[in-house]
């Protein structure tokens, strides 16, 4: 059963210890009471340049030199996610998260973005996952925020930025902010 989780942010509250999530913004694709729920860590990067990446997969990366593939979790980081705007999507069998945001993690569609000049996209390498009823109970320990999904934020902001804008989009001011338990 599809839930009110997804699409929307999690932030990381400062009670996460796991260096994998510490003051992590997490993009929920998916969230169902049964199965779980998967998202992509959204203000990780890595030094692994995407045109390596697609050089490995025998495609041709024509976007900016410098570009590097972000860390999307802890959980397969051997697998590719692409996050895009609606026109890097036309035509793509990505998957709506949000209007103006679609997920993918079909190489086709890595191979629309490495092509196409001016496409807004974000690669990533790896997700996070929890298992049936972690994710709630994790929010319930006060240890994820859930902010309304954004799109702007996943492609306008600097990673650095993230975090605290993520806050901001619930009137809250990061500094203003004191660990306590969540509400059941």
């Amino acid at each position: 059963m599809e839930t009110d989780l997804a699409p929307s942010f999690l932030v990381a509250m400062d009670s996460i210890v796991d260096p994998n999530f510490r003051r992590s913004v997490v993009v929920l694709l998916e969230h169902d009471e049964g199965e779980g729920a998967l998202g992509i860590v959204v203000n990780r990067s890595t030094d692994y340049p995407i045109a390596s990446l697609c050089e490995q997969l025998q495609l041709e990366w024509r976007g900016a030199p410098d570009s590097c593939v972000g860390w999307g979790g802890p959980v397969g980081e051997e697998t590719g996610w692409v996050l895009m705007n609606d026109a890097a999507a036309n035509g793509t069998d990505a998957i709506p998260v949000a209007p103006g945001l679609h997920w993918s993690r079909f190489q086709d569609c890595l191979r629309h973005v490495a092509e196409g000049r001016g496409i807004t996209s974000r690669i990533f390498l790896g997700y996070a996952g929890w298992a049936p009823g972690q994710l709630e109970e994790e929010i319930a320990q006060g240890s994820w925020l859930v902010v309304p999904m954004q799109r702007p934020l996943v492609f306008d902001t600097a990673e650095d930025d993230l975090w605290s804008e993520a806050v901001r989009i619930l009137g809250i001011e990061p500094a203003t902010l004191v660990p306590t338990q969540g509400v059941n």
